[in-house]
């Protein structure tokens, strides 16, 4: 039986991929409506770098020797997959170092394509960069709560004793005095929480300090027992610490062994020991800061609860085309290559191993160009993975930490100036 002769209309596929973008007018258009999830599509520079993809799939595909049997609209789809791609890894990573400082902060809510539509806009492109001001914020924090400096700044106010009233609302008593002008803290407390540090009251108890006998203490100078003779009768050199630690002791004494009264405090309710009479002493007084957050939703502190709470309520939405540098979007060029070669191979897989033609037949490599599609994107994961993990701040610490090293090591060995007078 012989053959028939075929006599095609045309000697190329039907769908071929052309070597560029062939529409010149109305491109934008043309791409934005070929991403089925449309993240990038108001970003006029994705559109342009979807749109060069194409003579890059081409030309890496050998589209010049041999057909490519893909579309413009596969090759500006799998450019979109390759973005969301790098922004899901990037901001996988960043999640592993914001979590622990955003838990409890306010969170957003975002679209289908991951774009946030309430709460601060870009608030995955702003993040905190690690510096030594955080290691001070900390030794501030720590120094402020030791009562020894910090930058919080610590007010005072003070109140009138009621005879037979024990009980005493610290917060409430703060919010009203806050709202005469004349308080250091006028208007500063509102709805926020006050933070109790020192209360006490006044007494002539200054005299006490240079006649420690008759203030129960008895000890002056270098830590032995004078009595009541004056610390100018002996010349002693001792540690400045020393110093510091009898005014630490004298200062509690005052405060607690020569106080008539004693007190706790929970939630902002002071309550006095004993039950003040005949209101003595007339007033107490109170130190005290004021935090940074507003203080309750409801009657409890806990409006954190309502904010993030794990990585996936972190306010990251998308990273914006126009914030991926150089290193980036080449990444995503070589990952929506591999994804173009995987949609390439899933349709060649679609006519069989072969393609019958008069004489002959056509071996088709469908899944040789899965096969190295998946090899190629899997490694290039690998890849940014590995990068990213290496710029985790606990990394970018140890780094910082052994160029110090490095550089100590090196001075140690750099001989010293010998003066000569």
């Amino acid at each position: 039986m012989s053959l028939p002769e075929l006599t095609p209309t045309t000697g190329s596929s039907a769908i071929v991929l052309p070597s560029n973008c062939t529409e010149v007018s109305g491109v934008p258009t043309k791409v934005a409506a070929a991403c089925p999830i449309g993240a990038y599509t108001g970003s006029n520079a994705f559109l342009r770098g979807a749109c060069s993809q194409v003579a890059y799939t081409y030309k890496k595909l050998g589209g010049d020797v041999l057909d490519i049997e893909i579309t413009e609209q596969n090759v500006y789809a799998n450019y979109e997959e390759a973005c969301l791609e790098y922004s899901y890894i990037v901001n996988f990573h960043q999640a592993k170092n914001a979590l622990g400082s955003a838990l409890g902060t306010a969170t957003g809510s975002f679209d289908s394509a991951g774009r946030i539509e309430e709460g601060e806009q870009g608030r995955s492109t702003n993040y905190p960069k690690f510096r030594f001001d955080y290691a001070f914020k900390v030794g501030d924090t720590f120094a402020t709560e030791a009562g020894v400096g910090g930058t919080e700044r610590i007010y005072s106010a003070s109140f009138a004793s009621v005879t037979d009233k024990q009980d005493y609302d610290l917060q409430s008593i703060i919010e009203t005095e806050s709202e005469n002008d004349e308080s250091t803290f006028y208007n500063k407390v509102g709805k926020k929480r006050v933070k109790i540090r020192q209360v006490y009251y006044v007494t002539p108890r200054q005299m006490w300090r240079f006649y420690g006998y008759y203030g129960g203490l008895n000890v002056t100078g270098d830590m032995s027992s004078y009595g009541q003779y004056a610390d100018d009768s002996t010349f002693q050199v001792i540690p400045p610490w020393q110093n510091k630690a009898q005014a630490i002791s004298y200062e509690d004494h005052l405060y607690t062994r020569t106080s008539h009264y004693s007190y706790e405090i929970i939630d902002n309710h002071l309550r006095l020991f004993p039950t003040p009479q005949n209101v003595s002493p007339e007033k107490f007084w109170v130190r005290f800061s004021i935090s940074n957050s507003d203080i309750w939703d409801d009657e409890n502190a806990d409006s954190g609860t309502d904010g993030v709470n794990n990585m996936n309520t972190l306010p990251f939405q998308n990273i914006p085309y126009e914030n991926i540098n150089s290193i980036g979007k080449q990444w995503i060029r070589r990952f929506a290559l591999a994804l173009s070669k995987e949609t390439l191979g899933l349709i060649r897989n679609k006519f069989g191993n072969a393609i019958p033609i008069p004489g002959d037949n056509v071996q088709l490599n469908g899944s040789d160009l899965i096969t190295q599609a998946k090899e190629t994107m899997e490694k290039l994961r690998e890849e940014l993975k590995t990068m990213l993990s290496e710029m985790t701040y606990d990394k970018l610490i140890e780094t910082a930490k052994g160029k110090v090293d490095n550089t100590m090591g090196i001075m140690e060995k750099a001989p010293l100036k010998i003066f000569v007078g």
